[in-house]
């Protein structure tokens, strides 16, 4: 483990403007991001006594091998900065607000002729408007079925309004008046578009001139003796009033603000954060994250700091493509306390919104009631978390220690790589190539790989296989390496080059050997490799004539057998797209004069060949290299009957030869 004083820059050198600088490991990866007032006092800091730092921060600069920076202009630049670093290489030692799943909101899609109301989860869209987050799903659709009654619009998929159009004949929905029913035309698509345009006027808050109006409706209808009308507005009104009662007024004033409250241990954080517009509580999200707090500074300052800056930076992003009139900011945001740059979060924050932001910490009143109701939401948060992890980490902890004592392994395998092969008697060989840190899975570093010299389909090409997976995961580490000296800011994150402290292989002992063979060509000697057979669930060792044997109740065989079966899971998927994608492009084969190449160039260029069946003579003959003769009968191949070509457009869709020939 390198000692910080081996990196420490001259006390001299380092600038005295603010900044941003990044921490990376002796592989050079980058392992923290942060930011500073003066670059020369924070970073001096972390080479103090490191008996004072947090033991997470001295964890940091334990493992970290080298320190850089970059000088910027202003303090607002250092917090964009430090986000984008943060998002570029997502180093360890950040605390990330990441979601442990994405929360549902409710869409509106404006963008239609006929706008559809849905449950939708994923990424914003420009056109759309969304109201949210909920905490449920069954919570949209509790309160799209309470509001249909009232606003009666669309919210059948694009199939089920095609179908019924068709048919002429609504759905069930619009029998009993949940749907204005447009697609039998009972509305025109203005009418719908109102209907809609009230709905969201609602969910945003204008209730008080919805309900006088339909009051002022029923009150006419009642006077024009049309009683039907008189009642079926009268149980609007009623439901109305039971939608608002789901959702509390909890400021008077009709504030739009974000409450933030963090309950903190010494290791861990919970964070709570209800959404208010329109002076209700519209949506509440929680996280639980690592505490990572720089020296000389408040630990909770910094987590209101890191918050502000990440959270409201991805939703920036996010709904950067959505409905203009909405904003991921709101006017006010309420936090139990202010950091140290409070004036240039706040500018910053102002910038994203396009309107003046305030970042305070609330005294009195409502405002005050509502940020301890969120402060107690994140006590329970931390504490359920605390109830919940405490067997999990256990579990997880014993088995890595299993597999340490198990294989004689100098530490615990806190990364480990696996890798299995997946073919069908030799055809589309293909091979996948997991992760998993700490005991859990890590997707973004999952691979797959195409093998190259694949032929035959039996055990020595599985083989080769996994020699030729170990040989281009191990050389692409090594390149990294070679690479690391990138200019700050520039370049791509090196994350997947940071090598594992254990190396499984799906099998016994010749694809053990096979890997480890490559391993010792391309000098690596601090990863371990073993395999995993199927048959009696044997750990085998290169050299090793006989394999190790786990006990079959613990815990150390149990996480082994996870990651073999997340990495045979994930060879499969990759296997069975490829095929598929073999087979259906396979009845170009019998095109005559068709070959491998031009047959390429015509998937590639349609995308698929479900779209090179709906095109015309004219845009098939646009890829190089296809004549019309050719282009008919790639379409009687794919069975569509191919319609006569614009004469007109034949010399600017073929060469001038090709198209004398065809008139």
């Amino acid at each position: 483990m390198p000692d910080p004083a081996t990196y420490r820059p001259a006390p001299g050198s380092i600038p005295v403007q603010p900044g941003v600088y990044r921490f990376r490991d002796p592989h050079g990866r980058v392992i923290y991001v942060g930011k500073a007032k003066s670059l020369r006092s924070r970073l001096t800091s972390y080479f103090a006594d490191i008996t004072t730092l947090s033991p997470r921060t001295r964890q940091m600069v334990m493992t970290a091998g080298s320190v850089e920076w970059t000088v910027v202009n202003t303090e607002v630049e250092a917090l964009q900065l430090e986000y984008n670093w943060i998002k570029e290489f997502d180093p360890r030692f950040n605390v990330r607000y990441r979601d442990d799943k994405s929360y549902p909101v409710l869409a509106v899609t404006l963008n239609e002729e006929f706008p559809r109301l849905m449950v939708y989860r994923g990424a914003r869209k420009k056109g759309v408007r969304y109201f949210g987050p909920y905490s449920h799903a069954w919570a949209i659709r509790e309160t799209l079925d309470l509001l249909t009654r009232v606003f009666p619009a669309r919210t059948c998929s694009a199939g089920v309004f095609k179908r019924h159009k068709q048919i002429d004949r609504p759905c069930l929905l619009g029998y009993i008046d949940k749907c204005s029913a447009p697609c039998i035309g009972r509305v025109t698509a203005d009418e719908h578009r109102q209907i809609v345009l009230d709905f969201c006027d609602f969910l945003a808050g204008k209730t008080d001139r919805l309900a006088r109006d339909m009051e002022i409706q029923m009150n006419q209808a009642a006077a024009e003796l049309d009683f039907e009308r008189a009642a079926r507005l009268r149980d609007n009104i009623s439901a109305l009033k039971r939608a608002l009662e789901k959702q509390a007024v909890v400021f008077g004033d009709g504030t739009d603000a974000d409450v933030v409250a963090f309950a903190d241990d010494e290791l861990e954080a919970a964070v709570q954060v209800f959404h208010v517009r329109g002076g209700r509580v519209r949506g509440q999200r929680g996280w639980i994250v690592e505490k990572s707090s720089d020296p000389g500074e408040s630990s909770e300052e910094r987590l209101v700091e890191q918050f502000l800056t990440q959270f409201y930076g991805e939703q920036a992003e996010l709904d950067g493509a959505a409905d203009e009139s909405l904003s991921p900011v709101p006017r006010q945001v309420l936090v139990p306390c202010l950091p140290s740059n409070a004036d240039e979060l706040a500018t910053w924050l102002s910038g994203l919104r396009g309107s003046r932001v305030v970042l305070r910490v609330p005294q009195r009143g409502d405002k005050r009631a509502l940020a301890e109701t969120v402060k107690r939401n994140a006590q329970d948060a931390l504490a359920q978390h605390k109830l919940k992890r405490a067997g999990d980490f256990n579990a997880r902890s014993e088995a890595l220690q299993g597999i340490q004592e198990a294989l004689g392994l100098a530490d615990a395998p806190l990364r480990i790589e696996c890798v299995d092969v997946s073919h069908v008697h030799g055809t589309d060989v293909v091979a996948s190539l997991v992760v998993f840190e700490d005991g859990l899975p890590r997707k973004s570093d999952y691979r797959h790989y195409a093998i190259r010299d694949a032929a035959g389909g039996g055990r020595s090409d599985d083989v080769a296989s996994i020699a030729e997976v170990t040989r281009r995961r191990f050389a692409r580490h090594l390149s990294d390496l070679q690479n690391t000296n990138v200019p700050p800011g520039e370049g791509r994150s090196r994350r997947f080059a940071y090598p594992p402290n254990l190396f499984v292989v799906d099998g016994g002992a010749p694809q053990v050997n096979a890997a480890q063979a490559v391993l010792d060509e391309l000098g690596i000697t601090d990863v371990a490799v073993i395999g995993l057979a199927k048959r009696l669930e044997e750990v085998w060792v290169p050299a090793e004539p006989d394999p190790v044997i786990m006990p079959r109740n613990s815990e150390g065989l149990y996480l082994l057998q996870r990651v073999r079966d997340e990495a045979h899971r994930f060879a499969i998927t990759y296997h069975r797209s490829k095929r598929s994608k073999r087979m259906t492009a396979s009845a170009l084969d019998s095109v005559r004069g068709l070959g491998e190449h031009r047959r390429k160039a015509l998937v590639a260029h349609f995308g698929s060949v479900a779209r090179l069946k709906e095109a015309s003579i004219e845009e098939i003959t646009a890829v190089p290299g296809i004549g019309v003769a050719t282009a008919k009968a790639v379409l009687e191949a794919l069975g569509v009957a191919p319609s006569a070509p614009d004469s007109d457009a034949l010399p600017a869709a073929m060469g001038d030869d090709q198209s004398r020939a065809f008139r």
